[in-house]
Parts: structure tokens; sequence; C-alpha cells
């Protein structure tokens, strides 16, 4: 688990770095901290798969046809967050962090159906991290003004794009070993 603690760090800290320490950040020229932030990303995400798949701590509930419900239904609605973001479409006119918002429901429909140490810790650090984000952010700039009238061309977009996700993601987990379907 210890892999996992140490992405999760390669993570956070760059993530945060920008708003926690703005007068460092703005000393980095923008091309080189942004492909630090990448690159450090990447690394994160690689140590922190290896340290999920390697461990093996305490088991608290197991999958069951419930849980595996609820969660691809979390799933689905994460990845509506995130492709409306992009798409700006009617939700954003009401949730301030579509993309943070979506890594909250992300960790917590995988914490509900994994029940097990590691995910305690990976998708918890995540989810404390997306929740750290957004404080940090709505601190710095309190106000906000909801996004405009919405075609329902960005609407159909998102959905789309949410579906097409969804089927990718879904044969990446069963190539992984994780049926997420059943």
């Amino acid at each position: 688990m210890t892999l996992i603690l140490i992405g999760l760090i390669l993570w956070i800290v760059p993530h945060m770095f920008k708003r926690l320490a703005p007068d460092m950040a703005a000393s980095i020229p923008e091309g080189p901290r942004k492909g630090s932030v990448a690159v450090l990303s990447v690394l994160a995400i690689v140590l922190m798969v290896i340290g999920y798949r390697g461990a093996s701590g305490e088991v608290y509930w197991g999958v069951s046809s419930a849980t595996r419900g609820i969660n691809n239904l979390l799933m689905v609605f994460a990845f509506y967050l995130y492709a409306s973001s992009g798409a700006k479409t009617r939700i954003t006119r009401y949730i301030r962090h579509p993309q943070l918002t979506a890594v909250i429901v992300w960790a917590v429909a995988h914490i509900l159906v994994n029940g097990n140490s590691e995910s305690f810790l990976l998708f918890g650090g995540l989810l404390a991290w997306a929740i750290a984000e957004i404080v940090v952010l709505n601190r710095a700039q309190p106000d906000w003004t909801p996004a405009h009238a919405v075609p329902i061309k960005k609407e159909v977009t998102a959905v789309i794009a949410t579906i097409v996700v969804v089927g990718i993601v879904g044969a990446i987990h069963t190539w992984l070993g994780y049926n997420p379907f059943g």
C-alpha cells in the first residue's frame, strides 16, 4: 500500500501546488510547470494502479449485485459530470466544479463496491483531495456565475461521450480482470 500512498502524494501535491503556493508557482514558467504536473500525474497513476493491484488488505465487505448496480449507476453519473464540464451542459449551471464532483462520485462508487482497505486508501485519498480542491478553489474565487443557457446539442454530445467512455472503461476493467457488469 506504500505505492498507493506515494502515488496519492505525487497526484495531490502538483495538483494543489498552484493554489497553495501561488507565488512559487508563478515563478515557474507555465510550460515547465504544466509539463511537470503532467509527468507527475502519469507517474502517480502508474504507482496507484500498481500499488492497488498488488495490495492485499482487509476486506470489510465484498462485491454484491446491489453494490455493483449502484456503482455502475454512480459511474454513469460521474462520467456524465466529467463530460458535461467540457460540453458546458445544463448541469454546469448548478454544479460549480463538475470534474471534481465527478471524482467525488467516482471515489464513493469505488469504495462502495470494493469495501477493502486498499480501496479506502486509494479512493478515499482521491475523494479527500477532490473535496479539499473544491474548498480551496471556492475560497480563492468565492463569486460564481452559473453557465449560460445550453443548447440541446451540448447535452446530446455529453450523453454520447458518457456512453462511449462507459463502454471503453468497462472494457478496460474487464480486460484487467474486474468485470464491472457482473
